[in-house]
């Protein structure tokens, strides 16, 4: 099953987004939450607090720097973009991409 939370600025997608998945995980079912935003802070909304959601939103700008390789993998991005979260959640920010070649 895959589910996606768009809308409008303000209006709780993350808060949503942070509640489905927990409940879901909770359930039994596997869970893999993508953080899609440019601001990413659905790691707050899991639980797993704002210094790893600050973490993982680094090693993410990582690519656009060079530090950081791209995944050819789905495998490689949600360990190296991811983190475990409460509840059997895996938290992985998946922002977009501004640099394609950081050489």
């Amino acid at each position: 099953m895959k589910i996606a939370v768009a809308g409008k600025g303000g209006v709780g997608k993350t808060t949503i987004s942070g509640t489905l998945a927990r409940h879901l995980a909770r359930t039994g079912m596997p869970v893999i939450a993508l953080d899609c935003d440019t601001n990413p802070m659905l790691g707050v909304s899991l639980g797993v607090g704002p210094e790893e959601t600050d973490r993982l939103g680094t090693v993410r700008q990582g690519l656009d720097t060079g530090e950081v390789e791209h995944q050819p993998t789905t495998q490689g991005i949600v360990e190296t973009f991811g983190t475990d979260a409460p509840d059997g959640v895996r938290l992985v920010v998946v922002s977009r991409i501004d640099n394609i070649d950081p050489g």
